[in-house]
Order: structure tokens, then sequence, then C-alpha cells
């Protein structure tokens, strides 16, 4: 039984180590080895045709300063539509886009989530692109002309800008946690995008190519990962450009958090099942090999992992199986003691730096867990679930940002 439990203890501590070490060093390794990826400078003349669609549910708030941000993009203007979908807001949101004279609007009182309503607007576009964006983002001034410009390499189907997640002294812990961890995201999807393509874009800045687009299932809840993925599975690159960047503000409190961390482990899990060609070893290798290092061991093994980690120390400390065990059983209790004064500072909104790391890990893993149980029993819901964020002034050229 003893063996057992060792080798438990080392697959559980070997492959936590891959995920979250091994894979960054490893496709940073093979990423030095492609060719720099340097697209060229398009003239206005060559710029592409570009629809910026904002879906938005119940966004009063923050819609208008959303669209004053959007036509203040750098961009020919004849070139360039901002088109809102609203369906089912009740808060007067469409009112507030009717405002706008230059803003086109697609508004129905009958509320089917966002992937319906990103189906629908579809169906109006006609540019060359199509830029997708979440209504309480504010991009930088730069991000279209700097979205556009992979484009003008054909195998590029899709480009995804970069997240950014203010950090300010008024924001809770779990804002700062998050921060770090679109950090370590961003190291990933620049050496992800150059070795091939970033497995799953961001929502808050996602640009693809019109002709690409293929209807979401009704229920989807993870719509960017999903879009991207299948862009993927059709044979092109998504291209990642951190020069476009989406400027948010993280969540209200932990249990705002706690709701949007949930809800996405959950449509990830749905999007597992859905994306049947990104298993595919045959299909794409090298897609096949991100999408299960990044995606699918983060998702499906890290969590269980740690328990196992956890329990098989217990097990080996308690049998007395050597000093190795016990210092590893000493440094978990550390950890995950300093997790729980983070869980603590968290619940009286009080900010200890030294203990957000390892709370915010503890907590995604947590929500991994649930989302699983979630999905598993039922729960995914495709309708907008708003998750309340801090009210903070945002400038998208900040330089106290943390980058996806």
């Amino acid at each position: 039984m003893e063996i057992f439990f060792q080798i438990l203890f080392w697959v559980s501590l070997l492959l936590l180590i891959y995920i979250y070490i091994g894979y960054g060093l490893l496709v940073y390794v093979l990423a030095q080895r492609k060719p720099g990826y340097a697209p060229g400078k398009l003239t206005d003349a060559e710029l592409p045709s570009v629809t910026v669609l904002i879906p938005a549910f119940n966004e009063a708030t923050v819609i208008g300063g959303k669209i004053r941000n959007s036509l203040s993009l750098r961009y020919p203007r004849e070139k360039f539509r901002v088109l809102v979908i609203t369906d089912g807001s009740t808060d007067g949101t469409e009112q507030i886009v009717r405002a706008f004279p230059q803003v086109d609007l697609l508004h129905e009182t009958e509320r089917l989530g966002k992937a319906a309503a990103i189906n629908r607007a579809m169906q109006d576009i006609t540019s060359d692109l199509v830029v997708l964006t979440d209504a309480n983002t504010v991009l930088n001034e730069e991000a279209l002309l700097q979205l556009v410009q992979p484009f003008d390499y054909p195998a590029v189907g899709a480009v995804s800008g970069e997240k950014l997640v203010v950090s300010s002294a008024s924001e809770e812990l779990s804002s700062e946690g998050e921060g770090l961890y679109w950090k370590y995201e961003s190291f990933l999807k620049q050496n992800d995008a150059r070795l091939h393509s970033i497995v799953g874009a961001a929502g808050e800045l996602l640009a693809l190519r019109t002709s690409l687009f293929t209807p979401l299932e009704p229920d989807t809840v993870l719509d960017d990962f999903i879009l991207s993925m299948r862009i993927c599975e059709a044979g092109y690159r998504v291209a990642y450009q951190p020069d476009a960047r989406a400027v948010e503000t993280g969540s209200f409190n932990l249990e705002e958090e706690q709701k949007r961390k949930i809800r996405i482990a959950a449509g990830g899990f749905q999007a597992l099942g859905r994306l049947s060609k990104s298993w595919q070893y045959g299909n794409n290798p090298l897609l096949f090999f991100q999408f299960f290092s990044h995606r699918v061991l983060r998702w499906v093994a890290a969590a269980p992992a740690l328990i196992m980690l956890a329990l098989s120390t217990v097990y080996l400390v308690v049998k007395g199986a050597g000093g190795i065990y016990e210092l590893a059983g000493l440094l978990q209790l550390l950890f995950y003691s300093l997790a729980v004064i983070g869980w603590l500072g968290a619940r009286t909104n009080t900010k200890w730096p030294i203990v957000y790391i390892p709370y915010y890990f503890v907590f995604m893993h947590w929500a991994i867990l649930a989302g699983l149980i979630k999905y598993l029993t039922g729960g995914t819901d495709a309708k907008w679930e708003k998750a309340n964020r801090i009210r903070v002034p945002v400038n998208p050229d900040q330089e106290e940002a943390s980058g996806e």
C-alpha cells in the first residue's frame, strides 16, 4: 500500500509541475526555434472593413462610456462600424444606445443568451472582420489598428488582444490574484502564438474573419473559447496581439468572483465535450499538444492532482516513509495556511499582499471542482450572468494594470 501512495505522490507532483511550470518552459523553448512573427504595417487603403460588436445585457451603467470609447478608436471611419446587441435588457441599455446616432442597435425583448445574440448579430454583419468586445471593458486607442495587422497572413483566422485587469489600492484580494493569473496567461499566450496558435482567446477583445464564423449552439457558455478553437480546428491560427488591450476591473467581491469562476469552469467542461477535432492528434498534432497541455490538463487534472498529492502526503507522513515526504507535508501545510489567511482577508476586504497568491490558486481550483459539479448536474446556463465589478476610473494605457 505504501508503494501505491508513493506512486500517487510522485505522479501528482510531477503532473502539477508540468501543468504550471513545465509546459510554460517547454513551449517557451520550442517557440524560440520558430521564426519571429512580424506582421507588416497595412496602409489605410489596405485596412479591412471592421464591425465592432458589443453584446450588452443590462449594462446601462457602462454602455455610454463603452460606446464613446469605441467611437474614439483610431480607424478610417468609412471602414469602421459599431454594432450593439441588447437582447433581453430591462434597465434601459437600448435607450442609451439609441442616443448615439453613429451606432447601430439590435434589440429584442426576449433574452436567449449571449451565444444566441451573437448568432443573430452575425447575420447583420458584412464587413471583412468582426471584433467582439465586452461592454465593461475599455480599449486603447490603437486597438483596432493593432488587431487587424496579423490578418495580412492568410493562415491567421482570428486575433486575440490582451486582457488587462486593473489593480488599485481600492480593490480587494480577488482582483489582485486575478491580475497575477492573467500575467502568467500572457506569457503562455505569447509563446503559444509564436509556436503555432493560442488555444482559447479572451472574449474581452477578439477579432475574427467574418467568413470563418460558424453559428454557436444556443446554450454555449464560453462563446469566445468555442469560436477561437473552432477556427483552429478549421486549420487556421489564432494570433496574439498584446498591443491591442482591453482593460477591465476585478470582481466587486469574493462572492461575485466565485459566481463568475464557477460559471467559467462549467462552461469549460461543456466546451471540452464539443471540440472533437481538438482532441484528435492526427488532425493537427501541434494544436493537440497545446490544447491538451494548456487547457485540458489544467481543467481536468490539476484539481484532482492537488487532492491526491495532499492525501498521499498525509498517508506517507503517518507511515514514516521518509524525510522528503515530511518536508512536502510541511510545505503544503504552510501553503494552505497562507491560503486560509488570504481567504479570511478576502472575506473582510483586508488586503494582505503576501497571501493572495496561494489564496487565489486554491480558489481557482475549488471553482473548477464546483464548476464540474454544476456542469454534471445540468447547471450551465447560456444566459448572461453579470458579475458586479469594481467601479474605478480606467485608463487603458496605465502601467499598473496586470496583463493577460
